[in-house]
């Protein structure tokens, strides 16, 4: 059974087919309207202050979710059709690279990122590949606590 998880706003949700009805159009979500929901393999539980990031198959940034701006202090305007590394500063592409091209998920990755001020945040990532045709990643990225 297909889980997903809306990128803005973290609600999770399961639909049998990915579409909407008897329409061949995306589903949308729900709960806060977003354009598009995150099809995961097995059902995820983001942390409260997790932020979303959504990739097309080339790495590039597509959308962001609710938390990125908070956790980064980059707006969408400055992350959109950059190339996710370098757009949120992490420090080893490697687990990418991985999920690209096996196709399966690397949780609890212990990276860091530079913030939009240059200081440098130690994080938790996980990714997630996309499992449709048009392939992808989401990247969820969240606060470690020293």
């Amino acid at each position: 059974m297909p889980y997903f998880i809306c990128p803005n706003c973290r609600r999770r949700s399961v639909d049998l087919d990915g579409r909407e009805g008897f329409s061949d159009q995306a589903v949308q979500c729900r709960s806060c309207g977003f354009g598009f929901l995150f099809q995961l393999l097995d059902d995820y539980y983001p942390a409260p202050e997790t932020g979303f990031v959504v990739c097309d198959r080339e790495g590039r940034v597509l959308a962001i979710g609710r938390g990125v701006f908070e956790l980064t202090g980059y707006r969408d305007g400055d992350l959109i059709g950059r190339e996710v590394t370098d757009a949120l500063g992490l420090s080893d592409s490697g687990p990418i690279e991985i999920v690209r091209e096996w196709g399966v998920r690397k949780l609890g990755q212990k990276l860091a990122i530079r913030t939009s001020v240059g200081r440098e945040k130690d994080v938790t990532v996980d990714f997630f590949p996309a499992y449709d045709e048009d392939g992808g990643l989401l990247v969820a990225v969240t606060p470690r606590t020293p």
